[in-house]
């Protein structure tokens, strides 16, 4: 399913969706209240339609985006495989004009994030997992292989936190610790692709997010060799038991809390 060709197409398209949200970006823009009262522009809009379009040349499968989200649970629990789409991952990122924003498709087998892109259009990064072959980061044309960063004993911590989402609960985290520890701040799924490129060791994340946010950003920690686990509270965030974060199992589409992690 996952050849070379599939995998640069959707790379491609992306790249094109991120082009549409640029085309925004640079020009003033207007902003729209979804239901749950967070914002929607015009380049989230624009970013969905170019995906959903390039995707249906390339593949029949269904397609479950963060601007489609009304399709109903017993249509989706039919769905053995789809691509799960968040075409602006970040969307208060992209108001604030910071640049850390993100085009994120998934494809998702069985619950299991197998192939994901992430693309910040502004940082010019295109992050890529594909499960069992592993992941890889392209910035100017230039591709390297990426792998998480194991902590070792007297090193600091290096810890993602949500830049527009910040917990007290992390302190607990931090706390629970050996050795001195480093927060620092990020917006959208880039906070997982940090993990996967051993930038960072640990991401948890004890606030709501969607499906959509993590599946594609998973992909590429998972291919890379890191875990996205469940956990309940931070100080669960190294034991070794928790279960993997799945996907399109329940009528609710709001994840767990859960751990990114090497």
């Amino acid at each position: 399913m996952l050849n070379e060709q599939l995998i640069e197409n959707i790379v491609a398209i992306s790249h094109q969706a991120g082009d549409k949200i640029m085309d925004i970006y640079q020009n003033d823009f207007a902003i729209y209240e979804k239901s749950d009262k967070s914002p929607l522009t015009e380049a989230d809009l624009a970013a969905h339609n170019c995906i959903v379009e390039g995707l249906s040349q390339v593949s029949q499968l269904p397609i479950l985006s963060e601007e489609s989200a009304e399709i109903s649970w017993q249509e989706r629990s039919t769905w053995n495989t789809y691509w799960l789409v968040d075409p602006l991952d970040g969307t208060k990122e992209f108001i604030k004009k910071n640049g850390e924003f993100t085009v994120n498709i998934a494809l998702i087998k069985d619950g299991v994030p197998i192939f994901g892109v992430v693309y910040a259009p502004v940082l010019e990064q295109t992050y890529v997992g594909v499960l069992g072959q592993g992941a890889y980061k392209i910035t100017a044309g230039v591709k390297v292989d990426i792998t998480p960063k194991t902590w070792t004993k007297g090193e600091t911590w290096k810890i993602v936190g949500s830049r527009s989402h910040q917990s007290h609960e992390i302190e607990a985290l931090l706390d629970s610790l050996e050795g001195e520890t480093e927060l620092i701040a990020m917006g959208s799924s880039l906070k997982l692709c940090l993990v996967a490129e051993g930038a960072a060791h640990l991401y948890p994340r004890l606030g709501p997010t969607c499906e959509w946010d993590t599946g594609a950003a998973q992909a590429v920690v998972e291919a890379a060799g890191g875990k996205v686990t469940i956990i309940e509270v931070a100080t669960d965030a190294l034991k070794a038991d928790a279960p993997p974060l799945r996907y399109n199992q329940k009528d609710s589409i709001l994840n767990p809390y859960f751990l990114v992690s090497y």
